[in-house]
């Protein structure tokens, strides 16, 4: 038995730990009700445009979504190891746990599960958020209160003003930037799609390639952070450096996406304009009167005397009653 088990008093043994973002989670339900709203109209269009209509509507949400939920997301750089390391302060005992570092345009989120998940009397299963949207020291000083964990504490440190790598200032100018970039991506996205639905379909395309060079100075501006000295993490006798991660190359992924797209409707407008407008539902005029034929027909002269017939401009008759 050691002193409190090894707990201290000012440990709060309650902890509520960073699981998921409630904004990305609005966001992929709003766009969810938004898809089931648009699919449900497809059963009113009749032939084979249903089946265009559909991919349409499910690669425009798709764009959009992942437009605004890449704003939200915590895992465009990280950084995984396991090792064994002290659990917290004024304790010599060592546990084996993985450590995790997420790196989002808005701020870190660092983990850490133990191997096996209960050691020491404790479930080690951390998952914790650090936002930079003011400042980070409050947020590390709450943290502090809290008695989390010696590697969550160091790692967010490492983002601290004070602390000499200066990764705060790396990483939120870089993400500020490509959040930014990101909304003026996701605003030509929506001038797209209003563009799509008038017959100007050339523009519609300029616009999402500038939705897609949006997207790709996103990346770049993130991408910053890789140009300049990396600040090693080291914890017990392991370190690591992060890397891009998932939603980096989603952001690839939906740019390289939205430059197919417009170099394909760029393309086809100056190749078959009249095709694209049809395919679109836009600029088809109704038939006109003249072209319209319907048939022979006869003139009822029980009804028409005494009354002046003026020519007629079309081919149009009076039907035979």
């Amino acid at each position: 038995m050691t002193f409190y088990d090894d707990i201290y008093p000012f440990y709060p043994l309650q902890r509520t730990s960073f699981i998921f973002s409630g904004g990305l989670l609005t966001i992929i339900l709003v766009f969810l009700v938004l898809a089931v709203s648009l699919l449900l109209i497809l059963p009113g269009i009749r032939g084979k445009s249903r089946l265009f209509w559909m991919f349409r509507i499910i690669i425009s949400l798709f764009i959009g979504v992942v437009i605004v939920a890449l704003n939200f997301t915590n895992d465009w750089a990280e950084a995984r190891m396991t090792t064994n390391t002290t659990y917290k302060s004024f304790s010599n005992a060592v546990v084996n746990a993985e450590i995790g570092l997420h790196v989002g345009l808005y701020g870190i989120n660092v983990t850490l599960k133990g191997k096996p998940v209960v050691q020491l009397n404790e479930t080690i299963d951390y998952n914790e958020m650090f936002s930079w949207h003011d400042t980070i020291e409050e947020e590390y000083e709450e943290a502090l209160e809290k008695g989390l964990p010696n590697p969550i504490l160091y790692i967010a440190e490492k983002f601290t003003m004070s602390s000499p790598c200066g990764l705060i200032f790396q990483y939120r100018y870089s993400g500020r930037y490509a959040s930014a970039t990101l909304w003026t991506a996701f605003c030509c996205w929506l001038l797209a799609n209003i563009l799509f639905s008038m017959p100007v379909i050339l523009y519609a395309g300029y616009m999402l390639l500038a939705t897609a060079a949006f997207i790709f100075f996103s990346m770049a501006s993130f991408s910053t952070i890789m140009n300049v000295p990396q600040c090693v993490f080291s914890i017990g006798t392991d370190s690591f450096e992060t890397q891009y991660s998932h939603s980096f190359w989603l952001a690839l992924a939906t740019g390289v996406l939205c430059t197919i797209i417009g170099i394909l409707v760029v393309m086809f407008n100056f190749m078959m304009p009249e095709k694209m407008k049809e395919a679109f539902s836009v600029g088809v005029d109704s038939y006109e009167d003249e072209d319209v034929s319907y048939g022979e027909g006869y003139l009822n002269t029980v009804f028409l005397d005494g009354v002046t017939i003026s020519p007629l401009t079309s081919t149009v008759k009076a039907e035979h009653i």
